[in-house]
């Protein structure tokens, strides 16, 4: 696992490396002696390039003498066991508000409960959170994801794609955070080997679920109004992060590095007290027609 999340760590990067024409910023780091977590990764973060005004891409191997609560929720019977993670996750910001933002993640973790047998589960996906929708952009986006999973059985992309739905909700707004993808987590019904074979399939999907989509929208002409509007959009991106999600809960709990855990964080943000789209408008058509929970297929 360590040895395919490395390869997918360098393979993302260059090919996002070649679309922007920037390289990306490679920081190695490893936990103090001493510290709650022990372990290692290498962050990599592209910042003002001409495409991505942020794009980050961390791989981690920690481990650590007690789950935290944040990966027990599911499991009771682990809590307080001593375990090993590890994953890569991603999240890309592009400068064009008609490119959409990307996140994608995937991880293996294995706990050691004492007197016990080791337990190992998987978890990952990815999702797409434009700005401004394009049919043909969400549609490319979860074929591939499908075709990604097909061969773990027909109900994995219906399944995932639910959970991504339930999971990528801002619950205290009653809003989707973007147009969905897939999510799975706590996955063992495949064993180890199958559970491997999943996520792997699903890494090496990223680049072919992405690429295409930025290719087509990069160069599309914007101004001031499209760029503020993006800005409001990514406070919502911020909101979701930082209240309801579980990884960087996970990161936070468990003594991760803290550098590494906000790379998912936009450079550029605001916040504005309850602006709503005029009716008509193609903000006010994401909203009704994409930040809801459809069949894409």
């Amino acid at each position: 696992m360590r040895e395919y999340l490395l390869g997918l760590q360098a393979r993302i990067t260059s090919a996002i490396a070649e679309i922007d024409g920037r390289s990306f910023l490679s920081d190695a780091w490893e936990k103090e002696p001493g510290s709650t977590l022990q372990g290692s990764g290498v962050t990599q973060i592209l910042e003002g390039g001409e495409v991505f005004e942020r794009a980050g891409c961390g791989f981690s191997h920690v481990s650590g003498p007690r789950l935290p609560p944040s990966a027990t929720q599911h499991r009771p019977e682990l809590a307080g066991a001593p375990f090993e993670a590890l994953g890569v996750s991603l999240v890309f910001h592009p400068r064009n508000p008609y490119v959409p933002t990307v996140h994608m993640n995937v991880r293996m973790i294995t706990a050691r409960p004492q007197g016990g047998a080791a337990v190992s589960w998987f978890g990952g996906g990815m999702d797409l959170t434009p700005y401004y929708g394009f049919e043909e952009d969400a549609v490319h986006f979860h074929r591939t994801c499908a075709q990604a999973l097909a061969p773990f059985g027909d109900d994995k992309y219906p399944r995932f794609k639910a959970w991504c739905d339930d999971y990528f909700c801002l619950r205290h707004r009653g809003e989707q955070r973007g147009v969905g993808g897939i999510f799975y987590d706590d996955l063992t019904e495949l064993g180890v080997e199958g559970g491997l074979a999943l996520t792997r399939a699903v890494g090496d999907a990223f680049l072919h679920a992405y690429v295409p989509i930025v290719q087509r929208r990069k160069d599309t002409p914007y101004g001031e109004r499209e760029r503020q509007f993006q800005l409001y959009r990514r406070g919502r991106y911020v909101e979701f992060n930082l209240v309801w999600d579980r990884g960087t809960h996970f990161g936070l709990q468990s003594g991760g590095r803290t550098e590494s855990i906000l790379l998912s964080m936009p450079p550029l943000v605001r916040w504005a007290y309850d602006e709503r789209p005029a009716p008509g408008t193609p903000e006010h058509r994401l909203l009704t027609e994409f930040l809801v929970r459809r069949d894409w297929l």
